[in-house]
């Protein structure tokens, strides 16, 4: 069995109805998880769930709104109810990302950018990684950004936001690692997908300027991702690996 297999194992997905998070649904189940897609539309859910089936992987969907503590404990619950009764695998894709200048930044972005980005993130490992740690065994993978790393105009508060999580992977790979649970993080470029098509021309601007000069392919994320789940991966513990074409390396 290679060390990348993943059978037996439940994995939670969140933001997993389209790109990265859908990517990385895909491939878990292709090496032999149970993938629980976790999102908001059910449709899309539904869709990503049935193109794992029908290449004979396992998923469920599961109704996820990340925006509350309450709606995100809930997540954490139906998940191992789904898993028949564990989650050993826990990957937080879900986020959000408007951007603009902070003076017209309005509150309500402020906190639901917080609230998604940083605090579902926390309220699911709070949940989940207790039982993985009694097991003595989990993985989880906190998806970042590059723009965590360094300033750029217009992103301050999804950049924070990123630079909190990659604190928390560390501190979480302190805590829950000694018990077996191995927590890390992965920061991509700019990816192609659903949510950054709107951003046209912007998109290939930011990824010329990194050695690999084109965006990324939510495949290429989730190979990492995937990388990171694994016993392959198995001496990595509190790492913040760069997906990002280069960029932050120059």
């Amino acid at each position: 069995m290679s060390s990348l297999d993943l059978a037996g194992r439940v994995a939670l997905v969140t933001g997993a109805t389209s790109g990265i998070g859908a990517a990385t649904a895909a491939l878990l189940a292709e090496r032999g998880a149970h993938v629980l897609v976790a999102g908001r539309d059910r449709s899309r859910g539904d869709a990503v769930v049935a193109a794992i089936r029908d290449r004979s992987g396992k998923a469920d969907f599961v109704a996820a709104d990340l925006r509350t503590a309450q709606s995100t404990r809930q997540l954490a619950r139906e998940a191992v109810d789904l898993g028949g009764g564990r989650v050993d695998i826990l990957v937080n894709n879900a986020g959000i990302y408007p951007f603009g200048p902070t003076p017209q930044t309005s509150q309500s972005d402020l906190d639901a950018v917080y609230d998604v980005n940083v605090k579902a993130p926390f309220h699911l490992v709070a949940a989940l990684a207790p039982a993985m740690a009694e097991r003595g065994q989990g993985a989880i993978v906190n998806v970042s950004t590059m723009v965590a790393e360094y300033g750029v105009v217009g992103m301050a508060l999804y950049g924070s936001s990123k630079a909190a999580l990659n604190l928390l992977t560390k501190a979480w790979a302190a805590e829950f690692g000694p018990r077996g649970v191995r927590v890390n993080a992965v920061e991509p470029g700019p990816t192609r997908t659903e949510g950054t098509a709107g951003t046209g021309d912007a998109l290939d601007a930011l990824a010329a300027e990194a050695p690999a000069g084109r965006p990324g392919a939510p495949e290429e994320i989730a190979e990492a991702i995937a990388y990171l789940v694994s016993d392959a991966a198995s001496f990595v513990q509190g790492a913040v690996v760069p997906v990002d074409g280069g960029r932050t390396a120059v």
